[in-house]
């Protein structure tokens, strides 16, 4: 999402009800397309409280702690997700108000409550086909594989978002541009994915009667399990009630085992985003004959000559239950360190999202790839790749180098001291341990 100018600004109140799509249409109807706020930009901060307050509460109730690794992954995910929304208005949101300006046969009131409510169920069946799709259709779960990727459950796997999946989900929401209006549209589109944020927990166990009608955690989890009962279930964003209709509804039933059912087992950002695709080149070009192809990229994942179009459910790996995340042992320092630099990161990305229609375009294009620096090097750092170190050093002094000429600027009081001082001494460290490396590393022998 993006784009959006934002001149009416939420209180909080607003703010925290929007993380639940529980807004009155009097609230959240405005005129034109550029009077809508962000709101998925403004409700960082509702993110990052609700993140504390699960970690506080798994700690306290279940003892047990964040997974740094996963948990940074996933949050560099959702970093990466949005990136290209600082520079261009979301591709979901540019194509419906072409539409809409072009071909267009009806046009209901702005200022309805009926529109509203009628938004409300267009957006939630376009999301459940969407979904649904990118499940059943492999070019499509190539975006969307990124946010099953983490063998964790908790609200920063609801950040875990790929940047490629807004590029197939316009089209499922084109026929609503035939007579919603853009702004009403897009306030929409935004509250439902918000709303999907709070569903990724295990701390919420059963809502009673909302389960029939509302997707909630319970829902949602076998929707991210591996276990054979739960692939390909469970598609709805806001409401469940479209799974027991089409039929793809499951209850939660054995303990759910989270993750894609070939794990991809790494913490390296572009990896996670990527994996399937580079996966899905090397199939497409091993696969004999030009209909074999096509299928390859548009039938399910599990697709192979010979079988059903979403592949067999017997070919489906085990689970018993007792599998292990992969979870490469961290140093304290490690975690320390990258969650620490991940919180600097946050600095420059939300002034960069605050102050975007003043910052030239060359300042944001060099923000956007000084963050997507950063989120590699940490990315690194936590998978401990041999050439993490340099990577670092490079960063730091990188950061250097674009804060001294005002290109990582924010409105933060003292962030300029405090980054001046950290990062030199970050630079040095690692520098020193590029160099060690260099000359510990033993020299291969020749043949």
């Amino acid at each position: 999402m993006g784009g959006f100018t934002g001149q009416a600004e939420p209180s909080i109140s607003q703010g925290v009800r929007m993380m639940f799509y529980v807004l009155h249409p009097n609230e959240t109807s405005f005129k034109t397309i550029e009077e809508v706020p962000d709101y998925v930009d403004k409700a960082t901060v509702y993110f990052l409280v609700m993140l504390v307050l699960e970690m506080i509460a798994s700690w306290a109730v279940k003892g047990q702690s964040l997974r740094v690794n996963d948990g940074l992954t996933s949050l560099s995910a959702g970093v990466m997700s949005r990136l290209p929304d600082v520079v261009f208005r979301g591709v979901e949101v540019t194509t419906y108000i072409y539409v809409w300006n072009n071909y267009r046969m009806l046009e209901l009131p702005w200022d309805s409550s009926w529109t509203w409510w009628l938004t409300f169920l267009g957006v939630d069946f376009a999301y459940y086909w969407f979904h649904r799709m990118a499940h059943e259709v492999n070019i499509i779960w190539a975006g969307h594989q990124t946010h099953h990727s983490s063998e964790d459950y908790n609200l920063t796997t609801a950040l875990r978002q790929s940047f490629l999946q807004k590029y197939f989900s316009w089209m499922f929401y084109w026929p609503m541009a035939f007579f919603i209006p853009p702004s009403v549209f897009a306030v929409h589109l935004q509250f439902n994915l918000l709303y999907q944020f709070w569903i990724h927990t295990e701390f919420i166990n059963n809502l009673g009667p909302l389960e029939l009608i509302l997707n909630t955690p319970s829902h949602h989890r076998v929707h991210h399990g591996r276990n054979p009962y739960c692939i390909d279930s469970n598609y709805g964003g806001t409401l469940i009630i479209w799974d027991r209709i089409f039929g793809t509804f499951v209850p939660e039933k054995d303990k759910v085992v989270y993750g894609l059912t070939h794990p991809v087992n790494t913490f390296d950002p572009f990896d996670v985003q990527m994996q399937h695709c580079v996966y899905m080149w090397n199939t497409f070009w091993s696969t004999p004959g030009f209909c074999n192809k096509l299928s390859v990229i548009f039938k399910g994942p599990g697709w192979g000559p010979g079988k059903p179009r979403l592949g067999l459910s017997e070919e489906l790996p085990k689970v018993t239950g007792d599998e292990k995340p992969y979870d490469p042992t961290l140093s304290t320092f490690s975690q320390i360190y990258a969650s620490s630099h991940f919180i600097l990161l946050l600095g420059v990305y939300q002034h960069m999202f605050e102050a975007k229609f003043l910052l030239t375009q060359t300042i944001l294009l060099v923000r956007i790839l000084y963050i997507l620096l950063t989120l590699t090097a940490l990315g690194y750092i936590l998978e401990k790749k041999p050439r993490a170190a340099v990577l670092e050093t490079v960063r730091c002094s990188v950061f250097l180098l674009l804060q001294k000429y005002g290109y990582l600027s924010t409105n933060i009081p003292n962030f300029t001291t405090i980054c001046e001082v950290i990062f030199s001494i970050c630079a040095a460290l690692w520098g020193l341990q590029s160099i060690r490396q260099l000359f510990t590393t033993k020299p291969h022998k020749q043949e």
